[in-house]
């Protein structure tokens, strides 16, 4: 199969050029346009990343208001916690390895895939802006393990901050985390407490534009019935293309593609008396493989409201649901990261904006991982003159005092 893929590349890179002479410079750059460039990555690790999207999802569905929107990212999420897993050992350990449906890999395994995936997915499709970046932030005063810090740096090219974690910190990790969104997802911290130890961030960017485009001027005031049996007026794109389309037992599926084809929609429509919450839950990895090359090209009249949300979802308890318990408790085994005790996973939570239109889809996610302690925090000692206090300025050479007195009412 591999062959296959390398042979069909070397074709089409050959039909490029031999056609330099021959098409218009519009036509080249289309047939350049669709050259992929095929991410490998073996095949029981993809089908471990595909199998933890769906279990994440079905689980998050399964706590979630019914008539509430989710779009989350699998993808950002299972980084993030990548990162939390190589500080884990033992138990704790255990339990993220099996939140991220990983058993059957190694570490080295899992680490090496998220090298690849940060390396390879960015430069995928020309045509298409995808960004990954990790970060660390830490507490100035807290010993980090070199170990633990080297892989960062190396596996998951993590940005790695100290800082000395006082309130206006909030404002570092935010820029952060806007920076690397391109703005659409602006603050993930609303402040830093006393406890808060470290945050490791993941952020993914993906904008791309339709190969198919709509035409604004057919974008018109259309009903969108409600599942609980109401009905609104939305934007609706209408389109005629060619398409791929596929069929299940309660769903029909739309395939769009996003510049070369490398990225691309796939839209689960409900068949008649049936919710996408119950076409969701049967989904697997089995099941999606299958859907995937189940398609067919047919011309298509498409209509999809277009859409904007932000979106923050706290994750806790469904990682605990996914069977990671042990690492949001003072016992959790947080060594690999750091020897202060208690050290615990604060929080887990991911920030989200999408927005979908006639020209295509934009959509960002920032998954955030609180690490905390109960023990005294980790930092400067504070001196807080709230009460009236003393100044003396001096020269120290001569030991001359120039300036003495003592603020007992400060004013501006």
């Amino acid at each position: 199969m591999k062959k296959a893929i390398i042979i069909s590349f070397i074709a089409v890179m050959m039909l490029s050029s031999c056609s330099k002479n021959n098409v218009p410079a519009e036509t080249e750059k289309r047939q350049q346009s669709n050259v992929q460039h095929p991410i490998t990555i073996d095949a029981p690790v993809a089908n471990v990343f595909t199998g933890f999207s769906f279990d994440f999802f079905k689980t998050l569905q399964s706590e979630t208001q019914a008539d509430k929107d989710i779009f989350v990212s699998p993808l950002s999420l299972h980084i993030a916690l990548g990162m939390l897993v190589n500080g884990a050992q033992g138990e704790t350990k255990s339990q993220i390895i099996k939140a991220l449906r990983s058993e059957s890999l190694s570490q080295e395994g899992l680490n090496k895939a998220y090298k690849t995936l940060l390396t390879e997915l960015p430069k995928a499709d020309p045509l298409v802006k995808m960004a990954l970046a990790n970060a660390i932030f830490y507490r100035n005063g807290f010993t980090v393990e070199a170990p633990f810090l080297n892989t960062m740096k190396n596996t998951f090219d993590a940005q790695i901050t100290g800082l000395p974690f006082i309130p206006s910190d909030k404002d570092i990790i935010n820029k952060w985390a806007s920076d690397h969104t391109n703005g659409k997802i602006p603050k993930v911290l609303d402040n830093i407490k006393p406890e808060d130890i470290m945050f490791l961030l993941n952020a993914l960017y993906f904008k791309g534009d339709w190969r198919s485009k709509f035409d604004k001027k057919n974008t018109k005031d259309q009903t969108f019935y409600l599942e609980g049996g109401g009905q609104k007026t939305v934007k609706m794109m209408n389109l005629t293309d060619t398409f791929m389309l596929a069929s299940g037992n309660d769903f029909t599926a739309l395939r769009m593609l996003y510049g070369n084809g490398q990225f691309n929609a796939t839209i689960l429509l409900p068949k008649e008396g049936k919710s996408i919450t119950s076409v969701l839950d049967g989904f697997d990895m089995n099941k999606w493989n299958q859907l995937r090359f189940s398609f067919y090209t047919h011309s298509v009249e498409v209509a999809l409201p277009k859409f904007k949300l932000e979106q923050e979802f706290k994750l806790n308890e469904t990682l605990k649901s996914m069977g990671m318990v042990k690492a949001f408790q003072e016992n959790a085994e947080l060594e690999g990261i750091g020897k202060l005790k208690p050290l615990f996973v604060d929080f887990v939570k991911q920030n989200i904006f999408a927005a979908v239109d006639e020209e295509g889809t934009e959509a960002a996610a920032v998954t955030t991982i609180g690490i905390g302690t109960t023990s005294v925090p980790v930092g400067p000692p504070q001196f807080i003159c709230n009460r009236p206090f003393g100044l003396i300025i001096s020269e120290e050479t001569s030991n001359t005092i120039l300036f003495m007195g003592r603020i007992m009412d400060p004013k501006e």
